[in-house]
């Protein structure tokens, strides 16, 4: 797909649409998307999410188990976002660096690296017994995995300026997808021996390990996906050199003081600066950072709800919660993402094409007010009535507003896409989102969940500190989005 130098970032948006009848006569018809690749790519997106959500349900009760809190059950919100925090803390030290090789030595090996590092990782966190062991699982798969980036960087490259909307629309869905899986997994199968006597009620190793079968299900689910990727996906990326070559001249360089001249060459032959990755300094201009921007302050509300929510389920109603067992958490956490996919599905193209992406931007990052505002509501309602059926309707409402906020996910895909200076420097553009992605995302659970703990613990705003705080996110992140571009389609 070519893209110019000076390549509006809402470009996308406008390729789909034009203001007047000779513009949309004069516009190509959508390329078919190549079905295959794209379903292999879309497998990487339900993997993803289904390995870091399978643990949500039970880890509030998890950390209670192990005895980091002594017994507290105020404390398990400060432990469970750093749990999150030092994951993602992890992911920012590497996720720009797993880009850039990508562009250098192609997506397909170090999407092979990631798959691993989830396998593995997965692993070791059924196993693990310590709040330091839970620790260094969730960082090896933060060191390890870069697939986030790739995933949107590979969609880009097997789509055009015709069908890109349509690709991306998918990213949502699948994601959703495994999203539902993952807390399915986890709030039906954690201390199975217990659940399922008649199965697994003989085993001892689940019986000392609780949590271990959740966790290596999803750990099988990634191996399996390692074996497809690597059998039948074809390389997206304009490879430029083998993993060796790649590593043994870091390497070299790091044995030399020699620098490159300003033309780089590969074997000999000088590359075009236009068709060369940019350096990160390079990528620092107006288009990539407002882009950038939408997406961080979409993730920092988007992390932060999901890691406070399971949390707020799981606390007693007396302590500001509504006081659910994993299985219950576990279904509504799966409800929560189906309802996101249905309306990514079905919503996404038809709101795209009436009010253009920074409208729906907009619109969806001011349903986080409500959004924040139903969690001291209905526990309100739920002290003074019980889990009657309007709390239920309140719990349905939060689901629902949160599953239309996630529309924004989308728009921000193709803003980011479109502001890539070259081809080349897809990946590594979209790896600075990324960058800026994971130090939000690291920031978010920690900040959501120590304010969560700090409004029970010492009261804070009456209790309700957690929802100002995301009330406050919520401000800056609508403030970002009135500085996104507005094209004529849009008026």
């Amino acid at each position: 797909m070519k893209r110019p130098q000076d390549a509006h970032e809402d470009t996308p948006l406008l390729a789909d649409r034009g203001d007047d009848a000779p513009q949309e006569s004069s516009k190509p018809p959508p390329t078919p998307l190549p079905w295959r690749q794209l379903s292999i790519v879309l497998l990487l997106q339900v993997v993803e999410p289904l390995t870091a959500q399978v643990i949500v349900p039970f880890l509030p009760q998890m950390i209670l188990d192990i005895g980091v809190t002594h017994g507290d059950e105020s404390q398990v919100g400060y432990y469970v976002g750093l749990v999150h925090t030092l994951f993602y803390v992890a992911q920012t030290c590497t996720v720009f660096y797993w880009s850039h090789v990508s562009d250098q030595i192609g997506r397909k090996p170090v999407v092979l690296i990631g798959l691993a590092g989830l396998a593995v990782s997965m692993y070791c966190f059924g196993l693990s017994r310590t709040f330091w062991g839970i620790i260094l699982s969730r960082c090896l798969r933060g060191v390890l995995n870069g697939n986030s980036v790739l995933i949107k960087s590979m969609v880009a490259e097997i789509s055009d300026s015709t069908n890109i909307a349509r690709a991306y629309s998918f990213i949502p869905i699948t994601w959703f997808l495994g999203a539902s899986i993952g807390p399915l997994i986890g709030g039906l199968l954690e201390h199975p021996a217990e659940k399922f006597p008649a199965v697994f009620g003989g085993s001892t190793f689940l019986k000392e390990y609780p949590y271990f079968l959740p966790c290596f299900i999803s750990a099988i689910i990634a191996a399996v996906c390692w074996l497809i990727f690597a059998v039948f996906f074809k390389e997206t990326a304009n490879v430029q050199m083998s993993p060796k070559e790649y590593f043994i001249r870091r390497w070299r360089r790091s044995q030399s003081s020699l620098t490159d001249s300003p033309a780089a060459t590969e074997n000999g032959v000088v590359i075009d600066d236009r068709e060369t990755p940019l350096s990160f300094r390079e990528l620092l201009i107006a288009p990539v950072l407002v882009a950038t921007g939408s997406y961080a302050s979409f993730t920092i509300l988007d992390i932060s709800f999901r890691t406070v929510l399971p949390v707020y389920l799981a606390t007693p109603l007396e302590m500001g919660g509504l006081g659910l067992d994993p299985p219950a958490i576990g279904t509504i956490l799966a409800t929560m993402e189906v309802a996101g996919g249905v309306l990514q599905l079905l919503l996404f193209a038809p709101l795209h094409s009436c009010l253009g992406g920074k409208a729906i931007f907009l619109t969806t990052m001011s349903l986080f007010f409500p959004i924040a505002a139903l969690f001291p509501i209905t526990n309100r309602m739920a002290q003074e009535h019980g889990l009657n059926g309007f709390v239920w309707f309140l719990v349905g409402l939060q689901i629902f507003l949160f599953a239309c906020a996630s529309l924004a996910i989308c728009v921000t895909y193709i803003y980011i896409n479109a502001a890539a200076p070259n081809r080349a420097s897809v990946g590594a553009t979209i790896g600075l989102a990324q960058l800026l992605v994971s130090i939000m995302s690291a920031v978010g659970p920690s900040a959501i969940n120590s304010a969560f703990a700090l409004g029970i613990q010492k009261h804070v705003m009456g209790g309700y500190f957690a929802y100002w705080v995301m009330a406050g996110m919520a401000t800056v992140a609508v403030a970002i989005g009135v500085a996104l571009p507005k094209g004529a389609s849009d008026a």
